[in-house]
């Protein structure tokens, strides 16, 4: 394997490793995403009652697997750091692909501070079981944040077979669950019957929790991120991306089915850690142990994967000059971006420092909701700038421009559903995009040299 690529001047330029196989890809993409299963997606129940939870789970499961079957193609295709970002670059222009990246490094950064919050008020929370009530929070955020920013200055390889390992724990301690509620015999221990009510708030509501029904994909999109260190895009970003969702879907309904069935929807929808509640109620002890370590896993392995995929889409907007190209720069013998790893540190240990864990959350979802929307227009032009049989690609979604469309008009119901319970937060966010890209165009684009960012060889677009 070379250790560096060679440049068109001739002088050698370090590379990241292509060291990734698809099981690095699942554990990237679910890794991210299992921590909502744990906890979050039930807030979608306080807007909806359970079944407007239920009907939000499936309904933002085919939002997200548009997602995955366009991420597929053209990831495979533009096999790059920066997933969505160096898509953005190559199909629609310099200003998109800065707001792209943007997206993409707030969303991940604010998800990784919810993460280290919930570990803390985890760690916190077992301590004042075992009787050591005043256990600060922040030392453990604080601890979180820089082991996981070590265990990824250290090399993507490691860090991502780590996520797998305790990813898949988290994963069969949810089946482990699921079968400790005896699901075959209802009315012995999940009460369905009794617990299950109509829509409480009527189909208004059930509009309202598609933002956190949300909570129960946000981040999937991630396995992007690592385009350029896989040993074979084409083969290894639909296998791990599209399997990776296909676990989520199971995962989702099993966790809706469990927690439904245990606890009323009153409470439910307010609760903080519903799973480990739910192993609780049951009143196994080896399985609330399990659901706790679960749990922090889960939020563990999101937070790894977060900084991963958060320090690569600002590296990539550093080499391509979108930044400062000081945080271009890969390590010489770890092979990673290291400057944008230790650069965002700080960011999410002051996000995670507020406390204000919805608003956080709240922000991590219309960060990655704006660049889903450019997704469904980014398919659009991609397949008409260069049609099937134009250019090679590594896999080639189905039944186009359904997917697209859907996935444009699930987004726009989301943005409403997120204006009717964080409406001033959604304008705000909205605002300090726009700020960013004033910026960019005043600021940094005259940095940019246009000729550097097609790195693929493709023929000329059609129509151009």
């Amino acid at each position: 394997m070379s250790n560096a690529s060679t440049s068109a001047a001739g002088s050698e330029r370090i590379s990241m490793l292509k060291v990734l196989n698809p099981f690095h890809i699942w554990a990237l993409g679910v890794g991210i995403v299992l921590v909502g299963e744990f906890m979050g997606w039930n807030f979608s129940v306080a807007k909806g009652g359970a079944y407007g939870s239920l009907i939000a789970c499936w309904v933002i499961g085919l939002l997200y697997t548009c997602v995955a079957m366009i991420d597929s193609e053209v990831t495979s295709t533009v096999a790059a750091a920066g997933g969505q970002y160096t898509q953005a670059k190559h199909i629609i222009g310099p200003l998109m692909a800065f707001n792209v990246g943007l997206y993409l490094v707030m969303a991940y950064t604010m998800l990784e501070a919810a993460d280290a919050l919930v570990v803390g008020d985890l760690m916190k929370s077992g301590a004042a079981a075992l009787g050591y009530m005043d256990l600060e929070t922040k030392p453990f955020v604080v601890f979180t944040i820089a082991f996981l920013a070590w265990l990824n200055y250290r090399g993507v390889f490691m860090t991502l077979t780590v996520n797998f390992v305790i990813t898949l724990i988290a994963f069969l301690a949810i089946l482990v669950l699921f079968i400790g509620v005896d699901p075959t015999h209802s009315g012995t221990i999940l009460k369905h019957k009794e617990l299950l009510t109509d829509l409480p708030y009527g189909w208004i509501g059930v509009i309202a929790s598609f933002q956190f029904g949300m909570w129960y994909y946000l981040g999937i999109e991630g396995t992007c991120q690592a385009a350029e260190e896989v040993r074979s895009a084409g083969r290894s970003i639909p296998l791990g991306t599209m399997g990776g969702m296909m676990t989520l879907l199971v995962a989702a309904t099993l966790t809706w089915f469990i927690c439904t069935g245990l606890m009323p929807w009153q409470y439910l929808g307010q609760a903080i850690t519903p799973l480990y509640d739910a192993a609780t109620l049951v009143g196994n002890t080896n399985l609330q142990i399990l659901l706790f370590v679960a749990t922090i896993f889960s939020a563990v392995a999101s937070a790894n994967g977060c900084i991963n995929d958060a320090s690569r889409a600002w590296f990539s907007l550093g080499r391509d000059r979108y930044m400062p190209s000081f945080f271009g720069a890969i390590h010489p013998k770890y092979r990673t971006p290291y400057r944008a790893i230790i650069f965002l540190i700080p960011i999410a240990v002051s996000f995670a420092f507020t406390g204000l864990l919805d608003q956080v959350i709240t922000f991590s979802i219309l960060s990655g909701l704006l660049g889903y929307t450019f997704m469904s227009i980014n398919m659009v032009k991609f397949r008409k700038m260069w049609p099937l049989g134009s250019i090679k690609r590594g896999y080639v979604h189905p039944l186009h421009p359904f997917p697209a469309i859907t996935l444009f008009a699930l987004c726009v119901s989301v943005y409403f559903a997120t204006f009717l319970g964080y409406g001033s937060t959604l304008l705000s966010i909205m605002g300090f995009y726009i700020v960013a890209s004033i910026w960019f165009t005043i600021r940094r684009y005259k940095f940019v040299k246009r000729g550097d960012q097609f790195t693929m060889p493709w023929p000329r677009p059609e129509g151009y």
